[in-house]
């Protein structure tokens, strides 16, 4: 992969029963004393949306990438309950452990791996030092207020928590066909922000009959895990412990339907710093606006 040449692959077992592995990318550096950052990618990609950002942060940060579980080269366990975010972030920590990085660490993830790092801070407050996250709001807020601007733009949600086999046989009728109706975006931009590589990469992932599954399962996991510890989590004020930060996109949902600073500070301690802005892009932003990823990064995490 010449797009993550100075990166090197790896995989950690961080699950038994079901078995599971996470398979990623780690820069090589020549000093061990720079500071870990994990980036975590969404639906319905693999770690390729980082690749105009990672190679950027090379000189201030040892880059981790992974493929989050059943995406990707990752493994893909066939029940709903091994994508709840708690078992999801609870990977997060194996590898960076497996890595060598027992400290803490800082994150940054888009779409569902920011669901991922938001479970992470929740459940392992000592291990994040800060937390950028792209283009979300907290998944019970999104949920629980949803209009109907969000339910048409986001119409895959309400699909992929179906039954079995009902989105599973959507999604792979015709998987490229899929992939280029649901991430055409802004109409002005279209397809065209995305690497012809990275594209293909994402092509593959959805031409996965267990790639599918596994997708849907996450989303599945959202709507009825996910969804019930986040109330468990309020209720017990188990909230976000680090200073975060939250960037979305100015063409996207989350600009027209949520207000992001709100709905974060709402699930964060009174006395944590929450920042935000929006961004000229929709809603890939690590591929539509990666400069404005690696400026944030830069910035925020010191």
């Amino acid at each position: 992969m010449p797009m993550f040449d100075a990166f090197e692959k790896f995989s950690v077992q961080t699950q038994t029963e079901p078995l599971v592995y996470i398979h990623g990318l780690k820069s090589v550096n020549a000093s061990r004393s720079l500071p870990p950052l994990i980036l975590l990618h969404g639906f319905p990609q693999t770690f390729h949306i980082w690749h105009r950002v990672a190679p950027q942060l090379l000189d201030k940060f040892t880059v981790i990438l992974i493929n989050i579980r059943g995406y990707g080269e990752s493994s893909k366990p066939t029940d709903v309950v091994s994508y709840g975010k708690s078992a999801m972030a609870r990977d997060v920590i194996s590898v960076m452990n497996g890595l060598g990085f027992t400290d803490s660490f800082y994150v940054c993830g888009h779409d569902r791996g920011a669901r991922v790092a938001h479970k992470l801070c929740v459940n392992y407050p000592s291990r994040v030092k800060k937390v950028i996250l792209l283009d979300i709001c907290p998944t019970l807020a999104m949920f629980e207020k949803t209009d109907m601007n969000f339910a048409t733009s986001y119409y895959h949600w309400f699909l992929m928590i179906q039954k079995e086999p009902v989105p599973e046989t959507y999604f792979s009728a015709n998987p490229r066909a899929t992939i280029e109706l649901m991430m055409r975006g802004r109409p002005d931009v279209g397809l065209s922000i995305f690497d012809p590589a990275c594209f293909e990469a994402y092509v593959d992932n959805m031409s996965d009959p267990a790639a599918v599954h596994a997708m849907c399962n996450d989303y599945r996991a959202s709507a009825s895990i996910d969804m019930e510890e986040s109330k468990e989590d309020i209720k017990h004020d188990r909230l976000i412990k680090c200073p975060l930060l939250v960037i979305w996109g100015k063409h996207g949902v989350i600009e027209k339907s949520f207000n992001a600073i709100e709905e974060w500070r709402a699930v964060t301690d009174s006395d944590v710093p929450v920042e935000g802005y929006n961004v000229n892009s929709g809603h890939y932003i690590p591929e539509e606006a990666p400069e404005s990823v690696v400026r944030a990064i830069n910035k925020f995490f010191v």
